[in-house]
């Protein structure tokens, strides 16, 4: 009886040793190589919160190096507003025809999404190709970023077009305290 009290002794002190040992890192994928697009066009569904208030509907992007044009449209396929901007201002057409001019769209988009969210970095972070200060926390199995914190942003990439390390992003959450805006990619055209 006493070598089964040593032997179970033995056991739990091997136990306890490494119950206190540090445990490994698991290792990190490398990084996909991702550069962003200078122009593309994109169209998917989208939801956006401050916190109190919601919209919801379909959205199309057409981005280019030194334009973008941004049309939301209603849940049933209505323009509600359009966001047009490039090197000399911008302009917010809205449904009910008012039409609104500010210097940049970073100025305008809080009055479509209904969230203070930076037009620069959102042209990067819906094409997972972080930019300078941005930090990757966690990276999928095929390196493609999976969280990003950028600005105080924190960027989850739910899913992607596809398995390859180049794929679009094809569903992410993006969010920072109560602001948050859910993407949904249905579709990504790039231009050259």
């Amino acid at each position: 009886m006493s070598a089964v009290r040593a032997l179970l002794a033995a056991l739990a002190g091997a136990l306890a040793l490494g119950a206190c040992a540090p445990l490994s890192a698991p290792a990190d994928h490398p990084a996909a190589v991702r550069h962003a697009q200078p122009a593309f066009l994109l169209e998917g569904r989208m939801s956006a919160t401050d916190g109190q208030q919601a919209a919801s509907g379909r959205i199309e992007w057409e981005h280019a190096p030194h334009a973008d044009r941004l049309t939301l449209l209603n849940p049933l396929g209505q323009i509600a507003a359009r966001l047009d901007s490039d090197a000399a201002g911008a302009t917010l057409l809205t449904a009910d025809g008012q039409r609104i001019v500010a210097a940049s769209a970073d100025a305008l988009l809080p009055q479509v999404l209904g969230v203070d969210v930076p037009v620069a970095r959102l042209r990067l972070w819906v094409q997972a190709a972080p930019g300078a200060g941005a930090e990757v926390r966690q990276r999928d199995t095929y390196g493609r970023p999976q969280l990003l914190i950028d600005q105080g942003w924190r960027i989850d990439y739910l899913a992607y077009a596809d398995d390859s390390a180049g794929a679009p992003p094809a569903r992410l959450d993006i969010s920072r305290g109560d602001h948050r805006i859910r993407l949904i990619i249905d579709s990504w055209t790039a231009h050259p």
